[in-house]
Formats: structure tokens, sequence, C-alpha cells
């Protein structure tokens, strides 16, 4: 059986004559006649009978209508989806991105997916973890970059990098002559709480309180560039991502006791069909090196 045969099967079966359907697969008559008898010949019977000028179904052409135009669909399907994945047509590509995830280790990979597929836009969604999420899960994005020590079962995820938690202080603070800072040594220090970042869950997970808990939190605010505007200030210190770019001049060193890093993913719906653009996203992911 060959995929010519059954193109125009669905279109006889369409257009019951012989005539239209052979101009609609635009072949000779004769050619789609032929081609017809030869498929009748492979699944054992006529699929169509001509009275008195009308063509209509047989049973064994009834029968077999659905499997045909089933493997028409699917096999038009997958020429269309080739074709624009060779191509790649200019389409709008919804990625999230975790607001605590900096773009130090994505943009080299953006560069590259830009190059490899110009005609792509990709249209960044910042907002938390959780909501990203449910953003993924509602259709509302393609994808996402999050970094959450839980996620829901229908994901699947393709692991990028790690990155520590650190502490990040104004120049001269005590904790500039350590080499690490110990959880325990933030209790005293006056705190600056990041409320979109996910590492309380981090904590949480491992058995430990959110370290702010026993600290002296003097301001809370979804801003990054706040909270380091006041820690080059001295008005506190905060736990944050290793990546996440820093005004210059804030030093930062490893938390420890315990040690904690977190896992940054690209997160897709399981199940769900990718689009050409997403495909070659996810495919270039993959290939990408995120150790640098």
């Amino acid at each position: 059986m060959e995929m010519h045969q059954v193109r125009y099967f669905v279109a006889l079966c369409e257009t019951l004559n012989f005539t239209r359907a052979a101009e609609a697969c635009h072949v000779a008559q004769p050619s789609l006649t032929k081609a017809i008898q030869k498929l009748e010949d492979e699944l054992g019977g006529p699929m169509f009978s001509r009275e008195r000028g009308l063509t209509h179904l047989t049973d064994l052409g009834r029968l077999m209508r659905p499997h045909l135009e089933a493997m028409y669909e699917a096999s038009e399907a997958a020429r269309i989806e080739a074709q624009s994945f060779r191509t790649l047509e200019k389409a709008n590509l919804r990625i999230g991105a975790m607001c605590t995830i900096g773009p130090t280790r994505l943009i080299g990979f953006f560069k590259t997916f830009r190059a490899r597929v110009p005609s792509a836009v990709l249209n960044i969604h910042d907002a938390p973890g959780t909501k990203l999420a449910e953003m993924l899960l509602a259709g509302d994005l393609d994808a996402a970059l999050i970094a959450l020590p839980k996620l829901p079962d229908r994901f699947e995820t393709l692991p990028l990098y790690s990155e520590r938690y650190v502490v990040a202080f104004r120049p001269g603070h005590r904790f500039e002559a350590m080499e690490a800072v110990p959880l325990a040594e933030l209790n005293t220090e006056d705190y600056l709480n990041r409320v979109n970042c996910e590492y309380p869950e981090y904590f949480a997970s491992l058995g430990i309180p959110d370290p702010a808990a026993d600290c002296n939190v003097c301001y809370e605010t979804e801003r990054e560039d706040w909270i380091q505007a006041m820690i080059l200030a001295g008005m506190g210190c905060c736990v944050t991502p290793e990546f996440l770019p820093m005004i210059p001049g804030i030093a930062t060193r490893a938390l420890t006791q315990p040690e904690i890093s977190r896992n940054v993913v690209l997160a897709t719906v399981s199940g769900r069909r990718h689009s050409p653009a997403l495909s070659a996203f996810v495919t270039l992911a993959r290939r990408h090196d995120w150790s640098s």
C-alpha cells in the first residue's frame, strides 16, 4: 500500500466521482482508477461500486474508510510538521523565566537559539515559580525556566545547571573576612527579605526553618534592585542565588551549615504536542554547554 493510493481513496470517498477525484488529486483519471484497483486487490475486494453512473462505497469500503482516512491525516500532519520544521516559519515562543533566575547563564543559550532559529520570536514572561507552573499547565506558556524543589508530576524537565545560595552584604561587613557564612551567623544580622525567592521551600524540604524567621527582618520587597540598593547602603544582608546579577560593589559568600543549592530546569508539559519552534528550543537546550 502506497500513500498516493490512500490519498486517491480519500478523494474518491469525498467526491464519489472518479473524474472529480482525479482533478482534485491533479492526476489523470486512468492513473487514479488503476491505483484504486491495485489498492482493492491488496485489501481483498472492491471498495467502490458503480451502478448506472453512480459511485458508492461497498461494505469493505465503508469498513476501510476510517482507517485509510486516519493514515492520510497522519501522513499530512507529518508532512506539514516536517516542512514547518525545515523552514521554521515565524512563531512566537512563550517562555516563562522565574523572577529569581538571572540572565547570566541564559543569554548565551538565547543567542545560540536566535542564530539557529532567526524567525522565532521569544516572549519572556517573568513571574514567581508557582505562578509559572500554573501558567504552563493552563497552556499560557510553551515552556518555563524554573527552579523549585518540587514540580507537578505532569511536567517533563530538562536539567540545565545548579547554583548555590550565597549571602550578600556590603563591603567592609564582618562576613567579608569569612570564606563562607554559616546559616546561624545570620541570626544577629539585619535581614532584607526577598519575597519572591523560593529558598525557604528548599530549607523546608530539608526540614530547616526559614532563615529569615530568626533574623531581624527590616525590609521585605519583590524588587531585587531595591534589596541590592539597601545592601550597599548598609541596611542589611540577604540570601540570594549565586548567579543573580549584582550591583557592582556587593560582596557575597557561600551559605554553609547547611550548604544549599537549587537546580534550574526547562519544564514542559508531558504529552503536550510541541510546535516546531519549541522542539528546536528544547533540542538546542539539551545540546547546549551549561557549564559556563
